[in-house]
């Protein structure tokens, strides 16, 4: 628990491993929920839609976004990435934070 003396307060890291394919639409998304950043990274990795080489630019490629938003934010951003799974390889998960934003 923060007090009125910290610097941090109460948050939620959302990191978002999908398709590249999937970059603009998610950003879209972020931006739709007023968040104000977010760090993308090429990744790589295997998983239930096989391997992702990330050999190839924009084919069978990976990315990670990260993101820093409020408890309902969250739900609100993962609820509109649900709407992508099953149609491309997608994965979202949160971590209660303390952050300075």
């Amino acid at each position: 628990m923060s007090n009125p003396a910290s610097p941090v307060e109460a948050a939620v890291l959302i990191t978002i491993i999908g398709e590249t394919v999937l970059k603009d639409r998610i950003v879209k998304l972020l931006k739709s929920h007023n968040v104000s950043g977010y760090t993308i990274s090429q990744v790589q990795g295997e998983g239930g839609h096989g391997r992702r080489l990330s050999d190839l630019a924009g084919y069978n490629t990976n990315i990670e976004i990260k993101t820093i938003v409020s408890l309902e934010a969250s739900d609100a951003i993962l609820l509109g990435l649900k709407e992508e799974q099953g149609k491309h390889a997608l994965i979202a998960f949160r971590h209660n934070i303390e952050a300075f934003y």
